[in-house]
């Protein structure tokens, strides 16, 4: 099993997409996989859910699960399969569950504020 940490990622922070704010948490949550970037997730309730559109994308993580995608949609632009999500994750990592991750861009940013 590839060592996964997660824990409250410390202090607020913003998803930002084309410019807009999607979301701002105090609740997020990092995870750390083996050696890769940290990733910063966010609960779905401080997310402008209004702004993401289910995508038809879904990849396999032998240690997560099922990961399901959403295009992030505004005025000017569509960002396909920007974000993802783990709606029914594996036991270990069940705190992910409800959650939001972000493909991180030229046009989608994630800061901590």
């Amino acid at each position: 099993m590839t060592d996964i940490r997660i824990r409250k990622a410390t202090g607020t922070w913003v998803v930002r997409s084309g410019g807009a704010v999607l979301g701002e948490s105090t609740n997020a949550l990092e995870l750390n996989e083996g050696k890769l970037a940290p990733v910063i997730y966010f609960p779905r309730e401080d997310i402008a859910m209004a702004m993401l559109d289910r995508s038809d994308k879904s990849t396999h993580c032998p240690h997560k699960g099922d990961a399901c995608y959403f295009s992030i949609v505004n005025k000017s632009s569509t960002t396909e399969n920007a974000v993802w999500s783990y709606e029914d994750p594996i036991a270990d990592v069940a705190s992910i569950k409800n959650h939001l991750a972000f493909v991180l861009s030229d046009s989608v940013k994630v800061e901590q504020l």
